[in-house]
């Protein structure tokens, strides 16, 4: 902007907008205007219309007379006056010519405002050396009104190129923080895997960074045929039918009801076109659409919430494919994201329409979201992959054992709910806190830590009693084989004896044979009675090992004619097992389901997360006290994670339904037992106590969360 010199010297060319002369078009000091061109300023990242700058005027103190004199030589109005332009402070850019040494000390702090410049009328520098950091530059009261001018000119320079480097760097350091907010929202996004968090994040994130009110998303679905007037399943070869869910609504001014429903993908609401076109929507006003636009919005939402939706920001959420995989819908940009719109007057105050800037931001953040959230779904997806064979898995292994059935998974809800316990604990165990991903490996090394059963021979794994169920069987045919010959034997002498000795003196012994025959069958079921009572899995009283041993010195003639005991050294050898049902080579099979289970899981390439599932499921069956299996670890070398399962699986072992080798004892009992093993430095007494203060053990048949 420029001075118009009169005598038409080459300075009349520059900024013609400035070219005023006094007597041909005086500007008097209220002639001041808006400049609707300037750009745009950038704040906190989100780029607003700038405050309105006026124009450039030159002033005068109103007793510096002299500097009035120089400035009227130069065609300028002469009556703005430095104290004017003081009454209402604005940004106009403002060269004041001053004469007088005392006005310039009596307004020095005003005079050093970034866009006022001072022109000193003076032949040699002020007493003061403050003034030379106030003062642009120096000239002769005499100085010539065309260089006047052009000095003039030069200070407006001066204060519109500073000016413009502020606002370059303004602009700047505003790309530079969106792009910082940008990657930060990226980051961020990147890293959340729960999907309603996500895309809670993903509205929020989009709501900030361009001072929207309320927001909404929408995901994109395919029709289930259960919704009424959904579709039917699309034909071989085609995509089945899709429809918009509103997953998620945020509102900082008030409180709307939220449900979960489902839109057509139609032009006929704002959502449904951006999702259809893949376009985006950017309306001023939402009660004023134009006519020609399709779609239109539903009122009654604000007329029962009392809210008003004014401007209005759709953009619809592409995937790398370029899928459209969801909708974000932002209402009411407003010029401070505190502010709350509760009237129609606020709503005028403070909702400006969103900008290109905002659609550019919004667009990007929307590619990103896009990303993340599919990354989420297909996190998802791998996890319930994962959790449907870990349970497929963990009903197969009790498949072998159907009287263990549903043990792995109540220990895992005992666990969990330990843990939960724990994790809300304020006294010994306060400063201790899990994480989700722990939570999540506690829970799946509950579930699996008896799969290494898998390795364990079935016979083993099932064995109710000490004899394996077929021996028993077997035992049985055979002293009713014994009970034949015997009968065949006493029949035998009996013929022999009549032959011999004639029909008179057999009747009249024949009660001494019966009586003989019945001795000995009553013996040989006395034997049968003893063999089954040793085989349950009791402890083996002292006179019954004895009896054991007579029956096996007993022996009886084989279908071969050779000579065989009434009981085989396995079968002696299992019956003489003195408490249980497994001998010490059956006991170090079932013992070692717990390598077994090691061996499985630590194939498995686990995440980092949840890294020490295999660590935590093989102690279960070690003691405090170093007494346990396999590896006789003592207290310092089990974890927090394994004490606790450790405890959720003796209680259901000894609380669950009847198996077949014990019965089921009362919950009572089951504790009374637990707290024995405290005493005996098997088991965690603080871990017992919070077990049985805080009744976890009622909640083995509440589903633990899926963390």
């Amino acid at each position: 902007m420029a001075i118009a010199v009169p005598d038409g010297g080459d300075d009349a060319t520059l900024f013609p907008d400035m070219c005023v002369n006094a007597k041909a078009n005086p500007r008097p000091a209220s002639s001041l205007q808006l400049d609707a061109t300037l750009p745009l300023a950038v704040e906190n990242g989100v780029r607003q219309a700038s405050s309105a700058r006026r124009l450039p005027v030159v002033v005068h103190f109103e007793d510096d007379l002299e500097a009035r004199r120089v400035i009227a030589q130069c065609g300028l109005d002469t009556r703005p006056t430095f104290e004017d332009s003081q009454k209402n402070p604005s940004d106009a850019e403002i060269v004041v010519v001053c004469s007088d040494e005392r006005l310039l000390a009596e307004n020095y702090a005003a005079l050093r405002a970034p866009h006022i410049r001072v022109i000193a009328l003076a032949n040699q520098a002020f007493q003061d050396p403050r003034f030379d950091e106030a003062i642009y530059e120096y000239l002769p009261p005499a100085t010539p009104p065309h260089l006047m001018a052009r000095m003039l000119n030069n200070a407006l320079d001066h204060i519109h190129l500073l000016s413009m480097r502020r606002e370059g760097n303004e602009q700047l350091a505003g790309a530079t923080y969106e792009i910082h907010e940008l990657n930060e929202i990226g980051a961020a996004l990147s890293a959340e895997h729960d999907t309603d968090k996500l895309l809670e994040m993903i509205l929020r994130k989009c709501r900030e960074i361009t001072k929207a009110d309320s927001g909404s998303l929408y995901v994109v679905e395919e029709e289930s045929r259960t919704e009424a007037g959904a579709a039917d399943e699309a034909p071989d070869g085609l995509e089945p039918p899709k429809c918009l869910r509103f997953k998620v609504a945020q509102n900082d001014s008030v409180n709307v009801a939220f449900q979960e429903i489902t839109l057509p993908i139609n032009e006929e609401s704002i959502a449904g076109y951006a999702a259809m076109r893949g376009e985006v929507v950017m309306i001023e006003d939402s009660y004023r659409l134009p006519a020609e636009v399709p779609y239109s919005v539903n009122r009654k939402l604000d007329e029962e919430s009392g809210y008003r939706t004014k401007s209005l920001l759709a953009v619809p959420m592409r995937d790398q494919k370029g899928q459209i995989v969801g909708v974000l819908e932002l209402i009411n940009a407003k010029r401070e994201f505190a502010a709350t719109l509760t009237s129609n007057v606020q709503v005028m105050q403070q909702v400006v329409p969103f900008t290109m800037r905002h659609r550019e931001m919004v667009s990007s953040l929307a590619s990103q979201a896009a990303v993340a959230f599919e990354n989420s779904q297909l996190y998802a997806s791998i996890r319930g992959l994962f959790e449907g064979f870990v349970r497929a898995s963990v009903s197969a292994i009790e498949a072998r054992d159907p009287t263990t059935s549903g043990h792995s998974f109540r220990v895992a809800n005992l666990t969990v709910a330990l843990a939960e316990t724990i994790d809300r604990d304020s006294g010994v165990f306060a400063a201790v806190r899990f994480t989700r991903d722990e939570m999540r490996e506690i829970r799946y090394a509950s579930l699996l830590h008896d799969f290494g059963k898998v390795g364990v021979r079935e016979n083993v794994l099932v064995k109710a009693k000490k004899l394996y169920p077929g021996q028993l069987e077997i035992i049985r045919q055979r002293f009713d084989l014994v009970r034949r010959t015997l009968q065949a034997e006493s029949a035998q002498r009996r013929i022999d004896f009549v032959l011999q000795n004639g029909t008179e003196k057999y009747l009249a012994k024949r009660i001494a044979f019966d009586r003989e025959l019945e001795e000995n069958l009553v013996q040989l079921d006395e034997y049968f009675r003893v063999i089954v009572q040793a085989d349950e899995p009791t402890i083996l009283p002292e006179d019954r090992s004895r009896r054991l041993d007579e029956i096996a010195s007993h022996q009886y003639p084989g279908l071969d004619g050779t000579v065989k005991p009434l009981l085989t050294d396995d079968e002696m050898r299992l019956l003489a097992i003195p408490a249980g049902s497994l001998d010490n080579a059956e006991r170090l099979q079932i013992e070692s389901h717990v390598v077994h289970t090691y061996n499985f899981l630590k194939q498995i390439p686990w995440t980092k997360e949840i890294r020490h599932i295999p660590q935590i499921a093989r102690g279960h069956h070690e003691k405090l006290n170093g007494t346990g299996y396999p590896k006789k670890l003592s207290a310092p070398d089990i974890p927090l994670q394994t004490r606790m399962m450790t405890l959720s699986d003796i209680f259901d072992a000894l609380s669950a339904a009847d198996r077949p080798y014990k019965k089921a004892v009362t919950t009572e009992r089951a504790l009374e037992i637990l707290g024995f093993m405290v005493k005996d430095g098997e088991v965690d007494g603080q871990l017992f106590e919070m077990f049985r203060e805080a009744k976890v053990f009622e909640k083995s048949l509440v589903e633990a969360k899926v963390y």
